[in-house]
């Protein structure tokens, strides 16, 4: 059992005290319930100890070393003061951490905030690119470099420096000046020069926003009002769909001049699109690889499914072997730093001029693959198959799969249409396999 003794705490006493095991107290007699406790490793801690209701509290204080013999006694007469007020110290304690925790991270958080508050729109632009961007596409990742771009760097083409981004007048901002007011302001002046782009640029930033609103720091700075005020939908221009297609009556027209463009390899992935319906990243980045000359198919790199197997249709593969194998691209190019064509747009806006059509993107060319589909009745689900489109009905999404053959069966159809309309002779269709078949006869 510890040894109590009670005597008038000093310096002196608390220095010689000793305990040889175990723990032993010395208690104050100037101010009851203080005391000093000493280990027999000879660590010594001011206590206080009190009675509260029908138990007993004792509390450490201090280590002896740590504070003053009087710090000690006032400190222990605050807590028995507490006791004697009903008030468990120990509760009171927890309670002032707590308090002492919360005001410790709210001033992190404002430090943060105005840390962050220091940050410029164009900075936290280029942090919510990288962060998205493995989720992305590279014609999306580029279009939101462009939206933003400055206008001082020099253009790849034609000398000069390209034009500045519709995003570009706000990325010099902080980001906590981002009000609808401002946005407001800067939409009033872009609409007035470039509606469309400045639709496109207002999603992106709405997009960008929200992501902010999520982020660890931006949060903090971010504004909250809502964007869509009032005078936003009136100064946005209204999203019109696209519908550009080819009619069946320009069809020899548009390939009369597509196959007159010096270019072998353009004017081949020009025809591919029509042809084939499938979108523009998907066919410029098809490799040869993916090409089957023998059971003839085309493995495309889907953006919705990953990949999928289309039929090599007779004129589609007359046009492939035409093609040089620079490296694995089929549509390969030695101009490009990617190894492939990037921009055909050029010449099919010349082939257009000539052909006396207007306003036909590239990928109008799949909208006219959909639309001239119905002049051979194809069914709904071999375009969607065959393009590479959601299925949009339970029977198409949960039971129908159609093999390759009978997809062939649809797409030669499709083609031999599009070639008589054009007035070019169909090649002569060849059999899957019949290569290896003639071969091993042999």
């Amino acid at each position: 059992m510890a040894k109590v003794t009670q005597v008038t705490l000093t310096p002196g006493r608390i220095a010689d005290l000793r305990c040889e095991s175990g723990q032993a107290f010395l208690w104050d007699a100037k101010v009851p319930g203080l005391g000093v406790r000493v280990t027999s490793s000879g660590k010594k801690a001011f206590i206080v100890q009190g009675r509260l209701g029908r138990d007993t509290i004792r509390l450490t204080i201090k280590d002896t070393g740590a504070i003053t013999l009087d710090t000690a006694r006032a400190e222990a007469q605050r807590i028995l003061l507490q006791i004697g007020q009903g008030i468990d110290p120990r509760e009171a304690k927890r309670k002032r951490i707590e308090t002492q925790k919360a005001e410790r991270e709210a001033r992190k958080v404002e430090e943060a905030r105005q840390e962050a508050a220091k940050v410029l729109v164009g900075e936290a632009w280029k942090n919510y690119l990288e962060d998205r961007s493995p989720f992305w596409g590279k014609r999306h990742h580029l279009d939101h470099i462009r939206l933003a771009q400055t206008g001082m760097e020099k253009a790849k083409r034609g000398g000069g420096t390209l034009k500045p981004g519709p995003l570009a007048p706000l990325m010099h901002l902080q980001l906590s000046d981002l009000s609808s007011e401002r946005i407001e302001s800067w939409l009033e002046k872009e609409c007035a020069a470039r509606p469309t782009q400045t639709r496109l640029a207002f999603g992106s930033l709405k997009t960008f926003l929200g992501w902010c609103a999520e982020h660890p720091v931006y949060q903090q700075v971010v504004p909250t009002t809502p964007l869509l005020t009032r005078k936003v939908r009136s100064l946005l221009p209204h999203k019109k769909a696209k519908s550009d297609y080819l009619q069946r009556e320009q069809l020899a027209g548009w390939i009369a001049a597509v196959r007159q463009i010096g270019n072998l390899t353009i004017s081949t992935y020009l025809q591919c699109l029509l042809l084939i319906g499938a979108r523009r990243e998907e066919l410029a980045t098809l490799e040869w690889s993916g090409v089957d000359f023998t059971w003839k198919s085309i493995t495309i790199h889907d953006k919705v499914e990953g990949l999928r197997i289309i039929p090599l249709t007779p004129y589609v593969e007359a046009l492939l072997r035409r093609l040089p194998r620079k490296n694995k691209w089929v549509f390969a190019s030695n101009k490009s730093a990617s190894g492939r064509i990037t921009e055909p747009r050029i010449a099919h806006n010349k082939a257009l001029v000539i052909a006396g059509i207007d306003d036909l993107t590239l990928h109008g060319l799949r909208r006219s693959y959909a639309s001239l589909a119905e002049w051979v009745e194809l069914p709904l689900g071999v375009v969607a198959q065959i393009m590479g489109h959601k299925p949009s009905a339970t029977a198409e999404r949960h039971y129908k799969r159609r093999p390759l053959d009978l997809l062939r069966q649809w797409a030669e159809r499709y083609e031999a249409w599009l070639l008589e309309q054009a007035g070019i002779e169909a090649p002569q269709r060849q059999e899957p396999g019949e290569v290896l078949r003639l071969v091993a006869s042999r």
